[in-house]
């Protein structure tokens, strides 16, 4: 508080005055307030670039705070002042050689800040003398400036051999050096097309001996540098897990989650399963702690343990109560937390996840509310003993007239149609009940699909679709693929009912409307329909695959990629790096003899089955059957069919 003085608006001509004042001034203390007060009004904002050639005046000052400021007001100004900047290199040569390391060091840090070339090429010099300076500050403050150097100039630091005095400090006997060494080495690898860090197994393992003495930031640089390690051998992967294991105990939640990220590295070369459960089961208590953090700490958790668990689903199998959601949690903690719980869920926890769905469904949040809806649904075609109750639970939600929840739950039972055909249609009343509440094009499409699918059960299924026809050109396009499809069905399935209906669809879905998808299945039924009706019966209602939720499941290439970067924002957003960050390396696993592709609980990924009719035209055989309908009905607009199929 006592600085506060400082952050005032001062003239250029005032500060200039007290500067240059030649009043006796042993301790300095006058011209350490007047540099107080220049970068304060620098860090404000203000324009004190004018006073450029006396501050740097000050430089040849022999006191250490004197020059932090000089040399903070020097990296804010050097780049719009080149020319003057050249002149600070001779007190830069002498205080690169100053007795005090301290002041070494920060004559070194400062050089590297400064993108101005003669500067540059005054650096290498003193730089390479200080990466073999004898005090460690001093070596591990160059190891980052080769680092800033390699931004700047990169061909400079090849063509002198920093790279090599790099890997070289990654021996140092003193492990903040290390870490900065590790640190340097990992950025330059990110950004050059030539280097790249590769780690032995004698390297590997002094890195990780060094992680004791390290600070909790020089930790978290030589766990991602370990990821450069291949182990070659068999036990290799394992012995480096269990010197990195007690990472996980530590207070820092960064190191923690790159400790993990190393240990789900490792798991791909060890070969004995045991050792990887025994693993997993340590992989869970860290993880657990990290939820007692705050909200943001929380969320980056969450959306790591998703990866987690999706390639070691053993992690956290019993801790599913962790990831209950709280009254006061924020709505992202909260919807992390119900997909976690969905891909926990098993047949011995069903109940209690199911009960706490419930209750979630009742909540106030309208997005809340509708993901834990749709999770009550995803559960009982997760898991089929426990469909019933998930049904009954569908339809108290029902009862509740709520517009947000009844979508959502007729989305979702849509799902569990497909899942369970023949078993669940007694509720189809139910669900009719409720068109009038429909406004939004997922639940239209859904109950449209219902309609269709049991048009023979519903007595009036032509008057229902009637009713949603009659905004047919209006509603979005997948409204209207799901209301050609289900007319269509309707007309196979009760010709007579359906006769009205199938010619006005088929010209708008042919002539009216501008969507390829559309346009070409509308050509597809009615070609279908005026030539083989038998084979247009065998097409559209043939048996679908029953959905499943594996179809949840990432891509298992993506996810092996997601899982080398847990712990970066990569991992948050579940996409590749490449997506967001330009010319970024792609990481993969590095081939090797011991390394096992073959991952527990990883399941072959199914396709996501959607209520697509036209994909069943090369699902299999289409058999053609005698014709049910009487071709009169067919032929209900058989010149237009007849002009139709000229222009085809």
């Amino acid at each position: 508080m006592s600085d506060a003085k400082y952050f005032q608006r001062g003239k250029i001509h005032e500060l200039r005055t007290e500067l240059n004042s030649e009043k006796k001034d042993k301790q300095h203390t006058k011209k350490k307030t007047v540099l107080k007060k220049i970068v304060a009004n620098m860090t404000m904002g203000n324009d004190m670039s004018a006073l450029f050639p006396d501050v740097i005046n000050c430089m040849q000052i022999p006191v250490l705070e004197i020059k932090k400021m000089v040399y903070l007001y020097f990296i804010n100004y050097s780049r719009t002042k080149p020319d003057i900047a050249v002149m600070a290199i001779p007190t830069f040569m002498k205080d690169a050689d100053d007795h005090n390391p301290l002041i070494r060091a920060l004559a070194i840090r400062t050089m590297g800040y400064i993108n101005v070339d003669k500067i540059i090429d005054a650096l290498v010099d003193p730089l390479r003398r200080c990466l073999r300076d004898k005090d460690p500050y001093v070596r591990k403050t160059s190891a980052m400036a080769v680092a800033k150097l390699y931004m700047h100039d990169h061909e400079l630091v090849e063509s002198e051999g920093f790279v090599d005095l790099l890997r070289d400090m990654l021996a140092d006997q003193n492990p903040t050096v290390v870490a900065n060494a590790v640190a340097a080495l990992t950025e330059i690898s990110e950004r050059s097309n030539t280097i790249t860090l590769k780690l032995n197994t004698t390297v590997a393992n002094k890195l990780a001996a060094a992680l004791n003495e390290c600070t909790e930031w020089g930790q978290t640089y030589i766990l991602e540098a370990l990821m450069s390690y291949v182990p070659q051998d068999m036990g290799d992967a394992e012995i480096l897990a269990e010197r990195i294991a007690p990472r996980l105990q530590h207070a820092n939640s960064s190191v923690v989650l790159t400790a993990v990220k190393v240990i789900m590295y490792l798991m791909n070369y060890m070969t004995k399963e045991e050792d990887i459960t025994n693993l997993c089961r340590k992989l869970s208590p860290p993880l657990v702690t990290l939820l007692s953090n705050g909200h943001e700490v929380q969320y980056v958790a969450l959306r790591n343990i998703l990866l987690i668990i999706q390639r070691r689903p053993e992690v956290l199998r019993n801790d599913i109560k962790v990831f209950f959601c709280k009254y006061n949690d924020p709505i992202y903690v909260k919807l992390a937390k119900l997909e976690i719980m969905f891909r926990l869920a098993s047949v011995s926890n069903v109940d209690q996840v199911l009960s706490e769905l419930k209750e979630y469904a009742t909540e106030v949040d309208v997005d809340f509310v509708r993901k834990s809806v749709r999770s009550i649904g995803r559960l009982a075609v997760k898991i089929e003993s426990t469909a019933d109750r998930c049904i009954a639970a569908l339809l108290e939600l029902i009862q509740t007239k709520v517009n947000y929840v009844v979508q959502e739950a007729i989305v979702v039972i849509k799902d569990i149609f497909r899942k369970y055909p023949n078993q669940y249609e007694s509720i189809i009343g139910t669900l009719c009940e409720n068109l009038d509440n429909l406004d939004e094009p997922e639940a239209k499409a859904a109950m449209i699909w219902i309609i269709g699918q049991y048009a023979d059960r519903i007595e009036n299924s032509d008057v229902l679709l009637d009713d949603f026809l009659f905004t047919f050109l209006e509603e979005p396009v997948e409204v209207q693929l799901s209301l050609l499809t289900a007319t269509v069905k309707l007309f196979i399935k009760r010709p007579t009912a359906g006769q009205e209906l199938i010619p006005k669809v088929l010209k708008w879905a042919t002539e009216d409307v501008d969507n390829p998808d559309l346009r070409d299945r509308g050509y597809i039924y009615w070609r279908l329909l005026s030539t083989d009706p038998a084979t247009a019966k065998t097409v559209v209602l043939s048996d679908k695959p029953r959905i499943s939720t594996e179809s949840d499941n990432m891509e298992p290439a993506l996810l092996d990629e997601l899982l080398l970067h847990i712990s970066s924002l990569s991992s948050i957003y579940h996409k590749s790096p490449q997506t967001f960050i330009p010319n970024s390396k792609i990481r993969r696993l590095t081939h090797s003899t011991v390394l096992n592709r073959k991952y527990p609980g990883q399941q072959q990924q199914q396709p996501n089955l959607l209520d697509s009719d036209i994909e069943n035209l090369a699902s299999g055989s289409l058999g053609i059957e005698a014709n049910p309908y009487n071709l009169d009905v067919v032929n209900i607009g058989e010149n237009y069919v007849g002009d139709l199929l000229l222009d085809l």
